[in-house]
Order: C-alpha cells, then structure tokens, then sequence
C-alpha cells in the first residue's frame, strides 16, 4: 500500500466559540504524493489558506480550532502533535512561503541573517558555512549579486527579489513539502513566469512535492498535477489539470475559468487634450557614504521620462519590479521628494507651485493603492474616510449633506450607500477597492492614478472593477494612469502603452501596437512572459 507524504481527510476548522463560531473549513480531503505538485484554487474566504496552514498549525490558536480531521505527514498523525514535534517540522521538512514577503520578512534583519539564521538552528552550521549556503541559495533563486544583497535590508529590494528571499529560505533545509500560498500574486508578469520555472526546476533536483495554493487557475495549469477548487470552505471539485481545464464539470470551476477581464479599452476620438504631461522628468535618490553622508552616487528611480495623459484617454504603464513605474505615477502627484523636470497639468507647472498652490491642485488628481487594506484607515468608518478628502478641501455642507453625497459616491462604484457606516475590516477586498475608488472619483478629479489596483484581487473580482472603471471612464471622461505587472488587465483597460525598465522609457505607443508588434528586446519578453499564460487561458475559455 502507497502511503502518501502528506494525507488530509476530513478537516475542520473553526474560528470562535458558540454563537460566533465560523466554519470556515467544512470536510475537507486532498493528498499530495512524493515529487507531486497539487494546488489548492479558489477565491479569497474559499478556505484554502486555512487548510494549508493547518498542515503546519500557524493559525491563530486557540482562537481557531480543529472540530474534527486527520492529518497525516510521512505516516506520521500530526494532528494535535506537541509543540516541539511541529518545531522540529517547520522550516526542515515542510517549509512555507508566504503570499507578501514584505510583511513576512523582518524589516529589522537583513538578508544575510534572516537566510542564515535558518542553516544556524537547523543545519547546526558554523556562520561561514552558513553565510557561503546562503550565497549559494540566492544565486539559485536568481537573486542577481546576492554577495552584495546580503547586508540589504527587506525594503531596499523590489518584490519580486524578496520573494526569491523568501523562496531561498524556504529550501534551505531541502524541505521534502514545499507550501506556496499565492506567490505569485505581486508579481509583474516576467517574474511570475520565472518563480514558477524556478519551483519546477528546483523541485526536479530536489524531488519535493508542492502544494501550491492560488485563486488563479491560469497559473495551476501550467504547474499542477492535480486541482483541488474549494469554495466557501468545501472542496467542490478535483481532478487533474486536464481534467479540470478541458472538462470543467462543477458550475464554480466554470466560474473561474471564465472571470478574466478582456481586451475591451474605452475608445476616443484623435485630437483630445492634454490633461497631465511630464518632460524629462527624473526622480534620483542619494546614496550617502563615509563619515560625513557624501552623496556618492543616485539610485535613478525615473530617469528622463516623457510622458502625456489626455482627457478621456488611459495610459498603462508597465514593466518589471523595480522599473520605476510606481515611482513615476507618485511623482506626477507630487508625492516623492528629489524630482526635477517639468510636471505640467493643463500647461501649469507643478514643480513651481507653493505648497498652498499645490493642495488645491490636488483634488484634480487622485490616487488608487494596490492594497486597500493598507490605504484606508482602520479607525474611521467608510463615510468618514470618504469625507475626508472634500473636508480637507474646504467643501460646507451638513451632516445630511455629507451623508447624501458619501451615498451618492458608494453607489456609483455599486456599493449600497449604508456601507458608509461600516469599517474596512468589515469588508471583502473586492468592496474595499470600491471604497477606496469612490474616495477619488468623490473629488471630482480630472485625472486618476491607479496603481496596481486589481493585484491583490480575485480573478471574478478583478474583473468586477475592470469593467467599472471603465463605466466610470466612459461617464465622467476621466483620464487614467493605469499602473500594473499584469499586463492583460493593462490590455483591458489601456489605448496607450508606456514600457519602464531600470527607470527609462525602453518603448511607448498604441495598445495594439505594443502588444501585437513590440519593437524592443525587453517589450518582446514582457509579451512573450504574458502571451504564454494568456495561451493557456485561452484554451480554456474556449472549453
């Protein structure tokens, strides 16, 4: 009899006691083989998350809990194991990466000890051996100079090289069970595409298996060999990945399948007008040494751009981590330091104005974060974020009034106006994007800035606010600064395509253009990095 390294039957989990008691994993079963990779898929409260950590108990005892449920590693019940047992587990044998590496890693630390430290306590290595493992580690994720990377700290790497971080941790030991619990979702593009051949590759030569955990089907298709798609806490359907994407049998798996936003971009006449222009614009940032702090050299965030947004138009800005897109969209607003250039809004520039000046400036251009979570404030309550904006502003009104039009902005974005009296934590991440769309489009900007909007969402829910925005767009002929890694949300979305890499413009021009017929290198490995998943949706879709 084949015993499978990993064997989950029948899992439970709840979270609180009595009355407030949430079921959040209702029965569950999978297995995962030696070498094997299986992928958990499904959209955000599907239960997914919960049942993998589960595996190696880091939810929130006793708060959660395990009404009923086996769970077997290597022949081995681990299901309410001592502490010490899943100690000597964590790290060695199943190790874990995690979704947002950022808050994942120890800002404090940096790469060399946080790396390291695993080897010291597991390996029981001497720091050299440790330090030249290490260095071994993070040229086989791909990180480029890791021996000059070692003393960086978190933040002063791009997403996409803390995730290598976090990967290169998690095989320091040679785990023999590799848990991904969304890697891939922060990613741009050519990143994703890397980190999925490196676990591949990576699982070959260490015969591991992966348990791979998404609400993105696209991606299991080209990694899995079995799918298990639960929602709402159950497993609803599981096959291999043939099975699932070329006879999709239950009616959520057909769900899935289907919820990609498509190329459909609001079309304008030629001849608009220039809304937002940037000439030769350049964000550096000093690198101070020695004693005194000397500026020694600048990191060239945005070096030289020329950019136009026009009234009614969207340019998508893409390109790698670490390209300077996001630097640019905050520079255009005005909110990063050590800019120079030109920053015209309809021909006035910005750079000239006075602080005053440029506050009343700033309700004409608003901002949409990639994480509404961490843009919105847990202290104030819907209507009070939303409010706050026009109330900076010097808008007069009374308490109806505000009411009415905090209403009025909610149900625009399809949100009921009573959301104003709930708080973020209260609320999907799809309707919290809705809100933190609203607390623009309430100051009735000209031009809005949307950085990485729909990354953190559901593949259904990412398309709910594609084809809003465009509404919006369509209604207020409102001009966008489309912000993305993902480059099919970008073709849904965008007419004009700016492309970034290392802080330069490497090419820009129309949609069809830069997607169809790419001129530069770069641009034609961003295409051919999104085309081979799009493929693959494709097929998909047409089952």
């Amino acid at each position: 009899m084949t015993t499978h390294l990993l064997d989950v039957k029948n899992l439970h989990v709840s979270f609180g006691r009595g009355d407030k008691e949430v079921r959040a994993v209702r029965g569950v079963s999978f297995q995962i083989d030696r070498g094997e990779t299986v992928s958990l898929v499904g959209e955000s409260g599907s239960g997914k998350s919960v049942s993998a950590l589960s595996v190696v108990r880091l939810l929130p005892y006793p708060h959660a809990s395990h009404p009923a449920g086996s769970i077997v590693f290597d022949g081995r019940e681990i299901m309410g194991a001592s502490e010490e047992t899943m100690r000597s587990l964590r790290g060695d044998r199943i190790a874990m990466v995690f979704q947002e590496p950022m808050t994942s890693l120890n800002p404090l630390h940096s790469i060399e000890k946080q790396v390291t430290e695993i080897l010291l306590v597991h390996k029981k290595m001497l720091a050299v051996d440790a330090r030249a493992r290490a260095i071994e580690l993070l040229h086989l994720v791909g990180l480029p100079e890791p021996e000059r990377r070692l003393a960086a700290l978190p933040h002063e790497l791009s997403g996409g090289q803390r995730q290598r971080v976090m990967i290169a941790m998690a095989l320091a030991n040679e785990p023999d069970l590799l848990i991904a619990d969304e890697p891939t979702t922060a990613v741009d593009v050519t990143i994703q595409a890397q980190l999925i051949r490196l676990v591949k590759e990576l699982q070959q030569q260490m015969g591991m298996a992966v348990l791979w955990i998404t609400h993105d089907l696209v991606i299991v298709r080209k990694i899995s060999d079995r799918i298990y798609v639960m929602n709402e806490g159950e497993v609803k359907e599981v096959g291999t990945s043939a099975e699932i994407f070329e006879r999709p049998r239950h009616p959520y798996t057909q769900h899935l399948l289907a919820s990609r936003p498509t190329a459909n971009p609001n079309v304008r006449a030629n001849g608009a007008p220039t809304l937002l222009e940037a000439d030769d614009l350049k964000v550096w940032f000093p690198i101070k040494a020695g004693l005194l702090k000397r500026t020694v050299d600048n990191v060239r965030a945005v070096d030289g751009v020329d950019l136009k947004v026009l009234k009614g138009r969207t340019v998508g800005v893409v390109g790698e981590s670490g390209s300077g897109k996001t630097t640019l969209g905050m520079a255009l607003l005005r909110l990063v330091k050590s800019t120079s250039g030109r920053i015209l809004y309809l021909g006035q520039d910005l750079l000239a104005l006075g602080k005053n000046e440029m506050r009343a400036r700033r309700q004409d251009m608003q901002i949409v974060f990639q994480d509404p979570f961490g843009s919105l404030s847990p202290r104030m309550s819907v209507g009070q974020i939303i409010a706050e904006g026009p109330k900076a502003h010097g808008w007069k009104g009374s308490r109806q009034e505000f009411r009415a039009m905090v209403g009025a902005a909610l149900e625009e974005v399809g949100l009921a106006a009573d959301f104003q009296d709930r708080y973020p934590h209260e609320l999907s991440g799809g309707e919290r994007q809705r809100v933190a769309i609203a607390r623009a489009l309430v100051m009735k900007p000209s031009v809005v800035v949307l950085d990485e909007p729909t990354s953190a969402l559901d593949m259904s829910v990412q398309a709910q606010i594609v084809d809003l925005l465009r509404q919006l767009q369509a209604r207020h002929d409102l001009a966008y600064m489309f912000i993305s890694h993902d480059l099919q949300v970008v073709r849904a979305l965008a007419d004009y395509v700016v492309v970034m890499k290392d802080g330069r413009v490497v090419e820009q021009g129309p949609a069809d253009s830069i997607f169809d017929h790419p001129v530069e290198a770069y641009t034609r490995a961003l295409m051919a990095a999104a085309f081979e998943i799009e493929v693959v949706e494709e097929q998909a879709v047409r089952t």
